[in-house]
């Protein structure tokens, strides 16, 4: 089976706890359910998303995504077809910034758009690396 890894950057519009919330429990539920993998990485300027799966369902997401009212400039990133995931135990794994590389400052000059698919990567392989700590334990079930 053909699985496909893509990345997306996007600004979050109308950003709060409660609404990270709100992504975090729909991504968990709809992922587990189409067999998505991945991880996010949020904070109050910048998400930075990895979607892993079947082409047609992250395709599907990342189209919808696109036309969430709560992402604002979604830029496709990477995507590629890969033999592995990175997040296989993760319907969405949740960043709280620690892993983060770039300050605000540099996101505001562009600093995601400029960085190579490899330094994309490498953020989330960092993410993959480290334990996860209490906010990000929320596995993901059922996956095989």
């Amino acid at each position: 089976m053909t699985i496909v890894q893509l990345v997306y950057a996007s600004l979050p519009f109308g950003y709060d706890d409660l609404a990270l919330a709100g992504i975090l429990a729909t991504a968990r539920r709809n992922n587990s359910r189409d067999g998505i993998t991945g991880a996010l990485i949020c904070r109050e300027d910048l998400y930075l998303q990895m979607l892993e799966g079947p082409p047609q369902a992250v395709h599907g997401i990342y189209e919808r995504i696109k036309f969430d009212d709560r992402h604002a400039n979604v830029t496709l990133l990477m995507q590629d077809d890969i033999t592995e995931r990175l997040f296989p135990n993760w319907a969405m794994r949740h960043d709280p910034v620690q892993s983060w590389m770039w300050s605000a400052e540099d996101v505001a000059n562009g600093a995601v758009n400029r960085a190579s698919a490899a330094d994309i990567g490498n953020v989330f392989k960092r993410l993959a690396s480290a334990a996860p700590t209490v906010a990000q334990t929320c596995p993901f079930q059922g996956h095989g």
